[in-house]
């Protein structure tokens, strides 16, 4: 696996070691030991998820807080999506910057988000699977979330407000500025 580290720190894209041949392909997807190599870190799954969408659904920017605050490392399974990650921490140098990685089941790479991150993803492709470990379990009472086009972070989502579809409660989500505070 190559580890490759963005401007904002903490955050890897893992581009995996594909092996292929004329049946198909083998990789290994999770290493708990490479992977806390990679990053740096000690980091302990403990929850799997994975969400089923389609085109234009943007998810996000969800993050827990405190004690239940969560690192995912998430993955596309079938489809294509653009994953951001937002930081933050209030006392990062980066704290409001964003970074976006295209994850697809075709490139199979895959994206760490620790702790101190908001978190959303939006499908380009027509449906796609997506699967993501969490580090810390979820708590409701823990949610926090940032609304998707804050204006103050201005992520490029790469397709037109027309073509989002949005839960109404990731419609209604605070500024970066009027968010619940991570820590």
């Amino acid at each position: 696996m190559n580890f490759i580290a963005t401007k904002l720190e903490g955050c890897f894209i893992i581009e995996p070691k594909i092996i292929t041949d004329d049946r198909g392909y083998f990789m290994e997807s999770f290493n708990e030991r490479t992977f806390q190599n990679g990053i740096g870190q000690n980091v302990h799954f403990v929850q799997d998820n994975q969400s089923f969408s389609s085109k234009g659904v943007l998810r996000g920017l969800h993050y827990q807080v405190g004690e239940h605050a969560q690192s995912k490392l998430v993955r596309v399974l079938s489809g294509e999506v653009l994953d951001v990650a937002v930081d933050i921490r209030p006392s990062s140098k980066t704290f409001g910057e964003y970074v976006s990685v295209i994850l697809s089941a075709e490139n199979q790479n895959q994206f760490y988000v620790p702790k101190g991150f908001a978190h959303g993803f939006l499908v380009l492709s027509e449906t796609a699977t997506f699967f993501y470990k969490c580090d810390n379990f979820y708590n409701k009472e823990s949610e926090g979330g940032i609304l998707y086009n804050d204006q103050t972070i201005n992520i490029d989502w790469s397709l037109a407000d027309s073509e989002f579809i949005i839960s109404d409660k990731d419609k209604i989500q605070p500024t970066l500025n009027n968010a619940r505070k991570a820590w």
